[in-house]
């Protein structure tokens, strides 16, 4: 179990290093004129992934579940992917990137990394991470729970990304939410 909390605590550390980022490429959209979307559903965005870390080790300790090797290395590898892809994202759309939805007006639409081939593939990553951390030692209820509340917030944000990218005015090109391009 402390292996796994120490990955957990490793995830919340990654975490805290995005919220980092965030704020500087927040100030340098918002120099741009940038438009912030979708305030309503951030502070949601952030209990829900306190919440599954949390849950992760709750779970974990209050249900006594255990580690299943082939379930465990395998979703290990999986937590890893992920943060792979969700800082391939990060590094593609440079100070664009950001936890918030912030539009800056005239940007041209980010078609290279891991955005040559998915529409939103950061969420691709949050979804594939949300799973695995707590099937990394066998928290089935978190995961079960996450992926349907995280479901339903995707829902929201990325149509709240969609309508904020179509919405810019956006010569040349198309404006770039945070998790989008």
């Amino acid at each position: 179990m402390v292996w796994y909390a120490l990955l957990v605590l490793a995830v919340g550390v990654e975490r805290l290093a995005e919220l980092v980022v965030a704020r500087r490429n927040a100030r340098w959209s918002l120099a741009r004129g940038a438009v912030e979307s979708g305030r309503g559903h951030y502070p949601v965005m952030v209990v829900l992934h306190t919440g599954l870390l949390v849950g992760c080790l709750a779970e974990v300790w209050a249900m006594g579940r255990p580690f299943r090797p082939g379930l465990g290395w395998t979703m290990l590898a999986v937590v890893v992917a992920s943060q792979c892809l969700r800082w391939w994202c990060v590094r593609t759309l440079g100070p664009r990137w950001n936890t918030r939805v912030l539009v800056v007006p005239g940007l041209p639409l980010v078609s290279g990394g891991p955005y040559r081939w998915l529409r939103h593939p950061n969420y691709v990553a949050v979804v594939a991470e949300g799973v695995a951390l707590p099937l990394v030692h066998s928290a089935w209820l978190t995961a079960a729970l996450f992926a349907a509340c995280n479901a339903a917030l995707l829902t929201v944000r990325i149509r709240c990304e969609e309508a904020a990218l179509g919405a810019a005015p956006a010569p040349g090109g198309t404006a770039v939410p945070g998790g989008a391009r």
